[in-house]
């Protein structure tokens, strides 16, 4: 399995969504509940955050690579299915 980071902020509305997704998807997606994820809140550890490519959060990086960076208007149907493939790619 492949490491996984995840940079957010406690009061992001999209964050919300996307750790919502990954609960959901633990219990959906086989192999997702053995993934160990790092959840990184970019104010509580903004100099590790500054070494990281991104503007907006959620980010998710699996082995280093930026896979998925949110974006205003993204409905949940949009996070999950996002959220979806950083796990397949981590499981992969």
């Amino acid at each position: 399995m492949k490491e996984i980071l995840m940079f957010y902020l406690d009061d992001c509305g999209y964050c919300h969504k996307a750790h919502q997704a990954l609960e959901e998807l633990k219990e959906e997606l086989p192999g997702a509940a053995d993934l160990q994820i790092t959840k990184i809140e970019e104010s509580r550890e903004p100099e590790l955050a500054d070494r990281y490519d991104y503007y907006a959060v959620p980010t998710f990086y699996v082995d280093g690579k930026k896979l998925f960076e949110a974006h205003i208007g993204m409905s949940y149907a949009d996070m999950k299915r996002e959220v979806r493939r950083v796990l397949e790619a981590a499981l992969a």
